[in-house]
């Protein structure tokens, strides 16, 4: 099975018409049956909130969650970072709050997006460990920003390890030099999912730290000829898992939904039990 999705729901004009303002879940599940939402990386969400996403979707529809920044360790590169037991209780409240997307099985994983700082040592290897044992049962996909993951021995040995604790490997596709990034590494650690992210190319807008990096970092549109490269990467990968999703992020020019209705339409693919699809009357 293939699925693809975009990163948030509401900043993707073209699902419907061009129209400016903000798209609604209940457009965006008309046309993708996944969706991915960074609000959990932030501030762990009321469960309320969560069963409002739901309220709004077809029941097969799924969710990739961030994990929230305690549980990446992102707040060691803070000024306060958290104690053992302070990050002990965020696990817990994340689970809890979680809890209606799993009994309706609408999770499909939790994001684990670590920083660039968090690099292979001793320490983080035995904390990815202590993941799995804290999220037993949880689907947990794993993204990794320090190269110093990667390399011919290296990533063997580290997806050898993932697929020890079940997780999913992200393949990242970013701009890598020798300076930055990680390689794009499609590889199969977990048969019941394999996810790829791709956040576009654009190597000046990825190097840039001013204050609009944001609106630079993914301003990026990938051609017919390098979505068809990901075809190929896909289903390669489709003969290893149940399921590969294709995840776009790059999205500062809105580039991401016509990327994705375009992977689709390459794949030859359709999509089941969306929502209706909604006519604007006036």
């Amino acid at each position: 099975m293939i699925t693809i999705g975009l990163t948030t729901f509401s900043e993707h004009p073209s699902l419907i018409d061009g129209q400016k303002r903000k798209v609604r879940l209940t457009e965006y599940s008309a046309h993708f049956p996944v969706v991915e939402l960074d609000t959990p990386f932030y501030a762990v969400p009321k469960t309320e909130v969560i069963i409002n996403w739901q309220q709004q979707v077809p029941n097969n529809f799924q969710f990739v969650l961030k994990a929230n920044r305690v549980m990446t360790m992102h707040d060691q590169g803070s000024s306060d970072p958290v104690g053992n037991e302070e990050r002990l209780e965020i696990f817990n409240r994340y689970q809890r709050a979680i809890a209606p997307l799993v009994d309706a099985g609408q999770l499909k994983t939790i994001l684990f997006q670590f920083p660039p700082y968090f690099g292979r040592s001793v320490e983080t290897i035995e904390y990815l460990r202590r993941i799995s044992q804290l999220m037993v049962g949880y689907p947990i996909a794993v993204e990794f920003r320090n190269a110093s993951w990667f390399g011919k021995e290296i990533t063997r040995d580290v997806s050898g390890y993932l697929h020890e604790l079940g997780m999913t490997l992200v393949a990242v596709d970013e701009p890598h030099t020798t300076n930055m990034g990680v390689p794009f590494e499609p590889i199969v650690t977990n048969d019941q999912l394999s996810l790829l992210r791709l956040h576009g190319r654009n190597v000046k807008g990825w190097t840039e730290n001013g204050s609009d990096w944001r609106s630079k970092r993914t301003l990026y549109r990938y051609s017919k000829e390098e979505l068809q490269q990901f075809c190929k990467t896909i289903l390669a990968l489709q003969k290893h898992c149940k399921e590969v999703c294709v995840i776009f992020n790059n999205n500062a020019g809105r580039d991401a939904a016509d990327n994705a209705l375009q992977l689709q339409k390459l794949l030859g693919i359709s999509f089941d039990h969306l929502s209706p699809l909604q006519m604007d009357l006036f």
